[in-house]
């Protein structure tokens, strides 16, 4: 593998499956193209004529839409912007703060990190969606699955606030795990 001379972007996006690092080479005298996902080349362009334009491509599992944009900005100075699923990285991480929780632990020296998409309640764990059981409970509901052979339960319950919505809370082996921050 030739060394990237020509990277001149780097993208960490955090998706349910995992965390997914994003790297463009664009070589601003060969017109170069060069997307990579986690490392895997997606897109490859040798000799663009033009050197400002899109290029658009899918990352994770659920093969989510992103798009870097590439932009002049003075003479020979370029932007780079990525947008997931028509949004600006920020815009779309924000949003993503409203509709999922993350939860990152440590079991047994192995490392997990757990999703929670609110829409549809589908939970992931280090990049697999999650077998659940869910119920209703007194106070809310409860989905429970397993991880490393630890049980594992996200309680979802009323806050009483209408502002705040419902609190998803999530307890490993009857240990409350503090929710991270992405």
């Amino acid at each position: 593998l030739e060394k990237m001379t020509d990277l001149v972007a780097v993208w960490e996006v955090a998706l349910s499956d995992g965390v997914h690092k994003i790297e463009f080479e664009h070589g601003t005298t060969s017109g170069k193209r060069v997307v990579y996902v986690d490392g895997k080349e997606e897109i490859r362009k040798e000799w663009m004529f033009k050197l400002v334009g899109k290029e658009t491509f899918t990352v994770g599992v659920s093969k989510t839409k992103a798009t870097i944009n590439i932009d002049a900005v003075s003479g020979f100075a370029y932007e780079y912007t990525l947008e997931i699923n028509g949004k600006s990285l920020k815009k779309y991480m924000e949003n993503r703060s409203k509709t999922t929780n993350t939860w990152v632990l440590s079991l047994g020296g192995t490392d997990y990190r757990v999703v929670l998409e609110k829409d549809t309640m589908d939970v992931w764990c280090n990049g697999q969606k999650m077998e659940t059981a869910g119920e209703f409970v007194e106070d809310g509901t409860e989905t429970h699955f397993s991880v490393g052979g630890h049980s594992c339960c996200i309680k979802a319950v009323s806050s009483g606030k209408r502002k705040e919505g419902i609190i998803h809370t999530l307890i490993v082996d009857d240990r409350e795990i503090p929710e991270a921050v992405e």
